[in-house]
């Protein structure tokens, strides 16, 4: 078996590359806020993103005495299932409502109900306050999919932050003994916050550690660092992430650990792609989101 990182790139998007590398040529790279000054600048500086068509409609999940805000897009027709969608923005930026355009889409590409969780926000809300309100959202959809949607098929993702909070979430309904969930769409997560692992020292740095995290007293903690824990028992997952990602170890030894269990794991790496690309308006881009439909269309059937 040969697993040298280009064995893990389909040949057919090695003719993307360059027209994708002039995008990032002609773009800043970009860096996170690197304190709470920093981080309050980002955020009054972020534009409003355009209303999708039609528009999300606003719901209010209650589980347990715990509620967050939910924005729903549904398919014209009956849903084919509801995907669970949690933003990304480094656990303190980004809302549900910045996904709107991209959930919107996916809903109609996919005949499915698209649920954004819009989960609290570090350094205000540190850990655990996004894992119990993402936590809140996936019971809600257990409790509610079948009349709320006509379907009881459910599937959960995210990208970057949201990909972790999609692990924790499943770890979290597991350990409940919880399995309702078919499948998980993970791209590009960070799953060590301790920066004990290779992979986790190169962003020990971040200033999101310190505002998620704060004076959580043990990293290594899975519901923090989901790459430390026990993972079998999960449903169908798979993991997206470019080759130029500093967080590719992170996913390759998520990966790696997935299938030490005995999860069905798919692994998809896109050459010369960095972190958030999906995200980003390039042919590597559009073809890892027809995958992630491709792949989401067969295990939703």
């Amino acid at each position: 078996m040969e697993l040298g990182l280009t064995a893990l790139i389909d040949p057919r998007l090695w003719p993307l590359v360059d027209e994708s590398r002039a995008f990032y040529e002609k773009r800043a790279a970009g860096r996170g806020p690197n304190g709470v000054a920093e981080l309050h600048a980002f955020r009054a500086a972020a534009a409003d993103t355009a209303p999708a068509d039609p528009p999300a409609v606003e719901e209010l999940a209650t589980v347990g005495g715990r509620s967050v805000p939910l924005r729903i897009h549904t398919p014209a027709g009956r849903a084919k299932g509801v995907f669970l969608e949690i933003h990304g923005g480094g656990f303190y930026m980004g809302s549900a409502a910045g996904s709107d355009l991209r959930n919107r889409r996916l809903a109609d590409a996919l005949g499915v109900a698209v649920v954004s969780v819009d989960y609290r926000l570090a350094p205000e809300n540190p850990w655990p306050a996004a894992p119990d309100d993402c936590e809140t959202a996936a019971l809600w959809l257990i409790e509610h999919a079948a009349q709320r949607f006509g379907t009881t098929m459910l599937a959960v993702g995210g990208f970057s932050a949201g990909a972790t909070l999609a692990m924790t979430t499943l770890l979290r309904l597991r350990d409940r003994g919880v399995n309702e969930f078919a499948c998980a769409v993970l791209e590009f997560g960070t799953y060590d916050l301790s920066a004990r692992t290779p992979a986790g020292r190169l962003i020990a740095d971040e200033y999101f550690l310190e505002a998620y995290a704060e004076t959580a007293s043990d990293r290594t903690d899975p519901d923090l660092s989901p790459i430390y824990a026990e993972l079998d028992d999960l449903p169908a997952i798979l993991i997206v992430v470019g080759a130029a990602d500093i967080l590719l170890q992170d996913n390759l030894a998520m990966a790696a650990r997935l299938a030490a269990f005995g999860a069905e794991v798919s692994l998809q790496v896109y050459p010369d792609a960095p972190h958030g690309f999906t995200g980003h308006p390039t042919p590597m881009a559009r073809a890892a989101l027809d995958d992630i439909q491709t792949w989401l269309t067969g295990q939703l059937e």
